[in-house]
């Protein structure tokens, strides 16, 4: 079982991820989370396996509760979860604009263009207003975003989206929440 009540998530940078989230999904029930870019659908995701704490309401999921968990216990907690994640290779130690700025500093081009080019593309892509957030603050449409620019950036553009999605833009994403097990 999965319970969220009343649960806010607020990350410093990034400003208020869910505000006065609540439902309920029952043992053997299949539940999709969709949603826009920046909705909120990872960090619901985090708070399942425990990998966030919310800033205030609770969350159960399998008879525990995510907000009271020792570090212990999160690993007993995931195997009880069925999670498949999506691959992503953003540098984490770096903002987004470092991100896209490191693919330009690796292909030798001029220092004195790379920042000029890098608002540009990341403005082109929606995320001029994160250019300084990392990518465990940004929402996965915005972090599957900030690889885009990466790509942009090179004279030769090839972008990998995960398995089974066609590419559309702006990108709306959905993350299926697999079925609960339990013991």
């Amino acid at each position: 079982m999965i319970k969220f009540t009343n649960v806010f998530k607020a990350f410093p940078k990034g400003g208020l991820a869910l505000k006065d989230v609540s439902f309920h999904v029952g043992k053997g029930e299949f539940a999709f989370l969709t949603g826009h870019s920046g909705a909120g659908k990872s960090t619901v995701m985090k708070l399942i396996y425990a990998e966030e704490r919310p800033t205030s309401g609770e969350v159960r999921v399998s008879g525990y509760n995510v907000n009271e968990m020792r570090p212990r216990e999160v690993p007993m907690l995931r195997r009880k979860l069925g999670i498949v994640f999506q691959d992503f290779r953003l540098l984490e130690d770096r903002t987004a604009d470092e991100n896209v700025a490191f693919a330009l500093e690796v292909t030798s081009a001029r220092s004195s263009t790379i920042a000029a080019r890098v608002m540009r593309v990341l403005t082109q892509v929606g995320l001029a207003a994160k250019a300084q957030a990392y990518p465990r603050e940004l929402s996965v449409g915005s972090f599957t975003r900030a690889r885009a620019p990466r790509a942009a950036c090179s004279s030769c553009c090839a972008t990998s989206m995960p398995a089974g999605r066609r590419w559309s833009w702006p990108p709306t994403t959905s993350i299926w929440c697999a079925r609960h097990r339990t013991g």
